[in-house]
């Protein structure tokens, strides 16, 4: 699961740790003991929140005029041709 410094609890980390699940959240950086985590993978994270958020541009994605899921994929797809092919 890969989360912000804001989820970084123990609590948290031994509930998904229980479920068989891989915590990849970086430690706050007033902890005393920091604990490892996968640098690439966050990183990686990085990327699909600024694909979201150019696709959250525009409007009829954004507040989702669509409400058929085959007319919102569609626009979506059209939104991410349109941003690929801008950047």
């Amino acid at each position: 699961m890969l989360a912000d410094r804001a989820y970084d609890a123990a609590s948290l980390r031994n509930w998904l740790v229980e479920r068989g699940a891989e915590p990849v959240i970086p430690p706050n950086p007033t902890r005393k003991n920091p604990h490892a985590y996968d640098r690439n993978a966050y990183r990686a994270r990085n990327l699909i929140e600024r694909m979201f958020c150019r696709l959250k541009d525009f409007r009829r994605i954004a507040t989702r005029y669509d409400k058929r899921a085959d007319i919102f994929l569609s626009a979506v797809c059209i939104a991410a041709a349109i941003t690929g092919w801008a950047n």
